[in-house]
């Protein structure tokens, strides 16, 4: 039975949640096709940085399977290369992914009420910055299958990319791996751009959180912050005084707005 029979047979109350599942969907995956392109080059020189620290590919391919994410992967593979123990891995690399769990809890926020527990836990299971903004995008609010068609070809672009990076080992030239990693960029770009362009008050937003991740990263005091934290306090900050300021409208009681797709 699918997810959506299976959601809609639970009751009358759940149906207007996940109406037009399978349009939502299959809008994640065209939307999360170039977030999988951008993953693959990332997450190929991660493989070959895998390679290097004495992976092979099926641990490279579970690591990446349960962490997409390619700071705390990293952090992860200098960890082993290092010989660190077990609680130090693990540690580190949950202070290195501390702003997902934000993420997760502000989307968590848009999932309509009285959607079922299991899509709130299968929601933050793929949460990267880059499926969270098109996510915490979407109009109203956020259906779950929107976000779980990104995430399956956003991960199968990541894993593959890692097990491909293993086997290729360090054949291709440092500088051309080097250069891979640029697609991210377009990926943030995409993302921060068209609705900078809609509204003035994002825009600005934008320009004071490149402004004061520049200074953590140059005061004595400030630069000492993991990247993990940093992202944290100036999410709060800037997020909360921008929610002061201009709080959005609250979503009627009863709106579909969520299972209807917006074109």
């Amino acid at each position: 039975m699918s997810a959506e029979k299976a959601e809609n047979k639970a009751g009358a109350g759940h149906r207007p949640v996940l109406a037009n599942s399978r349009q939502w969907y299959a809008r994640g995956l065209r939307h999360g096709i170039p977030i999988c392109l951008g993953y693959f080059a990332v997450s190929f020189a991660l493989g070959i940085a895998a390679r290097g620290a004495g992976m092979n590919a099926l641990q490279a391919f579970v690591m990446s399977l349960g962490m997409t994410a390619s700071a705390g992967e990293f952090a992860a593979i200098g960890l082993i290369a290092s010989g660190a123990g077990a609680l130090e891995m693990i540690f580190t690399t949950l202070i290195v992914n501390l702003r997902y769990f934000l993420m997760s809890c502000s989307l968590a926020q848009k999932l309509p009420e009285g959607i079922r527990p299991v899509h709130r836990f299968l929601t933050a299971y793929c949460v990267t910055d880059e499926i969270f903004g098109l996510s915490a995008a979407v109009p109203g609010g956020l259906n779950p299958f929107y976000s779980y068609g990104m995430m399956t070809v956003a991960a199968a672009g990541w894993c593959l990319g890692t097990v491909l990076g293993v086997l290729a080992g360090s054949i291709l030239p440092e500088i051309v791996v080097s250069a891979l990693s640029v697609a991210m960029y377009g990926m943030f770009l995409a993302i921060v751009i068209p609705p900078s362009r809609k509204s003035r008050f994002i825009l600005g937003l934008v320009a004071i959180s490149m402004a004061a991740s520049g200074l953590f990263s140059v005061l004595p005091v400030l630069r000492q912050i993991s990247s993990g934290f940093r992202v944290i306090l100036l999410t709060i900050a800037i997020a909360g005084i921008a929610a002061v300021i201009r709080p959005l409208p609250e979503v009627p009681e009863g709106s579909d707005s969520a299972g209807t797709e917006h074109r």
